[in-house]
């Protein structure tokens, strides 16, 4: 396919903000594509040219971008800078520069593989070449076609559109209907790999043996699994009459959530022998050279994937330090100087591959049984303790333990179930550190719009934030609170600098809310939100069914910034929301 009839689709979809609509067009299109295009354009659609998980950025600012577009277009770098400071949009600035340019030759693989090249051009005049290839493709391609393709590059295509759309529209292109979703949904669980599962899906002959196909899809090493995630119950009683008499319980660390994948047939100097990912399926195995060495030298197996939590502590006083400390060992310079300074404990929690075999629908006890068999006891890498606890008694002794160590809480884990990749259940809960004698939780939150500041906030560029929580049957985002108080002048300044860099000019496909504010964000920071309590409201949208309330926060303040520790699909779900809602009571665990 041309790439300017993919950017007919995109104009489609950039119209519509109505999620059946969303669908419908991009199945259309998927329908279209053959197998060698279908990985390619399901990339693009994320923004990207690769998998999340690769540390592969396109990498172009808008200094460099403007440069390249002046070249293909002719004009002086000076207007291009002019139109953008008017239009606010360097696509809609390339796209009136291009004037009635008409028809490309150019296919969707020749403008992915230009991409591609641009992303891994490093080095001495790497700046040059990047604008010279980018330069090279607007000159081939339309109006309309240019401007997508500079949003591509700046990552601002922003089309409406979730991961959850796209797998419905290629269940719908092949099936007729959204019946192949599930299992599309677990083979993308199972590899963080949106290119890889539509490859999969569309490279079968019939619709039988492509559903085959995609369910024989397994856990790979290098691809990160897509974490499960817990539920919350409101006491210990609650606990025992959900698990069962018998229920493994850890301490609940307030650290960097990582899987680490480990296979020793790489080249030790590789950089893929080991890899440790975040719950965000972020490559950070740069940032982690002391936990890198750490897995080669304790960790006994030829290949394998495990969770562990990864926390800052003090080697003199072996006090775990708080989240914000842990925090500062994400970076990209000093990297050696901070892992000195900020020594990490890496707390292997749960086991999904080993020595080439996926295990994850192995009991949780098989699987443990099998992960403390090829870790030590001893080292920068530990086995999470673990107990085996019968009552609620037992379980309130724990929780209160670990919160006089200086930890979260507690997580309570059913003996019997399998790993359940990117799922949330029962099969994982999780009880929080107390406050005021409650048991309380924070909730993650995604900011979806700033409202500007009024008197000394001026200065701050913002003055109140509107949050949301996820809707996961509609893939969309649901307000749920404004926040004005309760941050400090740094935290203004801090929300300021995030919201700049994913300031939109119209409220996102994926946003459904009745309250405007000052702009729009698009929704990818997640905020951890503590409130006196969740009540109904007739202005926010979370819940809302009709004339119905919908549901809010009473008295919100921030207590931490987590999105580079979780996705925006991975914030507190409307369901969650509901039952924290019902629950709501004075409860001591």
């Amino acid at each position: 396919m041309k790439f300017s009839d993919l950017t007919i689709y995109f104009e489609e979809l950039e119209a519509t903000s109505s999620r059946i609509e969303l669908t419908n067009i991009l199945s259309d299109l998927l329908k279209k594509l053959s197998p060698e295009e279908i990985d390619k354009v399901a990339y693009l659609l994320q923004g990207r040219v690769v998998p999340f998980y690769e540390p592969i950025e396109i990498g172009m600012a808008d200094k460099m971008v403007d440069q390249a577009i002046a070249s293909a277009c002719n004009v002086s770098r000076e207007n291009v800078q002019k139109l953008s400071a008017k239009l606010g949009d360097m696509g809609l600035v390339v796209e009136q520069l291009s004037g009635g340019k008409k028809g490309s030759k150019l296919t969707i693989s020749d403008v992915h593989e230009g991409l591609y090249k641009i992303a891994n051009t490093s080095g001495e005049g790497s700046v040059g070449k990047k604008i010279n290839v980018l330069a090279g493709l607007l000159k081939e391609l339309d109006a309309k076609s240019a401007k997508h393709l500079v949003k591509i590059t700046l990552s601002k295509l922003r089309l409406g559109i979730g991961d959850p759309t796209v797998l419905d529209a290629l269940s719908v292109a092949k099936e007729g209907d959204k019946s192949a979703r599930p299992v599309l949904e677990e083979a993308y669980n199972k590899t963080s790999d949106l290119g890889f599962v539509a490859k999969k899906y569309w490279s079968a002959a019939s619709a039988q043996d492509a559903l085959k196909a995609v369910k024989k899809v397994e856990l790979q090493v290098g691809k990160p699994v897509r974490p499960a995630l817990a539920e919350r119950l409101p006491d210990a009683e609650s606990v025992v009459k959900r698990m069962g008499e018998e229920f493994a319980v850890e301490p609940k660390y307030d650290g960097f959530r990582n899987q680490v994948h480990l296979d020793r047939r790489q080249k030790a100097d590789s950089g893929k022998q080991v890899q440790i990912f975040s719950r965000n399926l972020e490559n950070m195995t740069h940032m982690f050279p002391d936990l890198v060495e750490a897995v080669k030298k304790e960790v006994n197996a030829k290949s394998t994937i495990f969770e562990g939590e990864a926390i800052a502590f003090n080697p003199v006083t072996e006090e775990f330090l708080p989240f914000q400390e842990t925090t500062k060992r994400r970076r990209k310079y000093s990297v050696e100087e901070f892992a000195a300074k900020l020594p990490l404990k890496l707390f292997a929690f749960d086991l999904l591959y080993l020595n080439g075999n996926d295990i994850t629908n192995l009991s949780y006890k098989e699987r443990r049984k099998k992960l403390s068999q090829i870790i030590s006891s001893e080292g920068q890498i530990m086995v999470a303790k673990e107990e085996i606890l019968h009552s609620s008694q037992e379980l309130t002794k724990m929780f209160e333990e670990q919160i006089a160590s200086g930890l979260e809480g507690v997580m309570i884990k059913k003996l019997d179930a399998p790993y359940k990749a990117g799922n949330r259940g029962f099969h994982w809960v999780k009880f929080k550190r107390m406050a005021a004698g409650e048991l309380s939780d924070t909730i993650d939150c995604v900011l979806l719009g700033i409202y500007t500041g009024t008197g000394k906030r001026t200065g701050f560029g913002v003055g109140g934030l509107l949050v949301g929580v996820y809707n996961q049957e509609k893939d969309e985002f649901v307000t749920v609170s404004r926040i004005g108080t309760g941050l400090t002048d740094d935290e203004f300044r801090k929300v300021n600098q995030i919201a700049q860099k994913i300031k939109v000019d119209k409220k996102p496909a994926r946003v459904s809310s009745l309250i405007n504010p000052s702009y729009w964000v698009e929704p990818k920071e997640v905020l951890e939100i503590f409130a006196d309590e969740i009540t109904r409201s007739p202005v926010h949208t979370a819940g809302k069914i009709g004339d119905e309330p919908g549901y809010a926060l009473r008295f919100p303040r921030l207590v931490s910034f987590r999105g580079a520790d979780k996705r925006a699909e991975d914030a507190t779900t409307v369901s969650e929301l509901i039952n924290m809602y019902k629950r709501q009571r004075k409860v001591k665990v």
